[in-house]
């Protein structure tokens, strides 16, 4: 209280709380933008498993070639590459928290002004929401109830979609890969959104 009363009389200090706000929202735009290179590495290695060129890489990446080499030889004396299967029919919960997050989205954007699930989804972009469990909960939450807010309007995929995420969250099985939950999850949420986009 003090402190704000400080800067009430001299508007040229900052209080403790106003410096606290300030960092705290650059610390997340920070550490988002650590995560999405650390991703962004990922999916290179992914890529070159998928038998990609460099040079298509860098181009997709906006990347300069040699970048993309130094990537895709560090990884070729480390881990092996991971072989992935792209279907959406897999129940490990990286895979379909990436889903739910697609299928948020698409909602979000199709009922941009109305959808409740809309301040989670900006929340995950900006890196200032992780996929932590109550994180996730909260998702399925808001987007069951965009699900019955827009029943009328909205295609029949979304619910399917939900249903068949839903209870695979509900009852999660184990996989075994060697690609992170980071690249699993951004995988599942491409070819969700892509596939509801196909059917819409």
């Amino acid at each position: 209280m003090a402190g704000e009363e400080d800067a009430h009389q001299n508007p040229e200090t900052l209080t403790e709380e106003q410096a606290e706000r300030m960092l705290a929202d650059m610390n997340d735009v920070i550490r988002a933008g650590e995560e999405m290179r650390k991703l962004r590495t990922e999916m290179i290695k992914l890529f070159a498993g998928f038998g990609w060129t460099q040079d298509r890489i860098a181009q997709l990446a906006d990347m300069s070639q040699p970048a993309v080499s130094k990537q895709v030889t560090k990884y070729r004396i480390g881990d092996p590459l991971p072989l992935m299967g792209l279907s959406l029919d897999q129940h490990d919960v990286p895979w379909l928290e990436g889903r739910l997050w697609g299928l948020a989205e698409e909602i979000s954007d199709t009922f941009y002004d109305t959808a409740r699930c809309t301040r989670s989804v900006n929340a995950i972009a900006r890196g200032k929401k992780r996929f932590t469990p109550q994180n996730v909960d909260e998702l399925r939450r808001l987007v069951e109830e965009d699900l019955m807010l827009h029943q009328a309007e909205m295609p029949g995929s979304y619910r399917d979609a939900y249903d068949e995420i839903s209870r695979g969250l509900d009852v999660p099985s184990k996989v075994t890969t060697t690609a992170s939950a980071s690249v699993r999850r951004a995988l599942a949420y491409q070819i969700q959104r892509d596939r509801l986009r196909s059917d819409a």
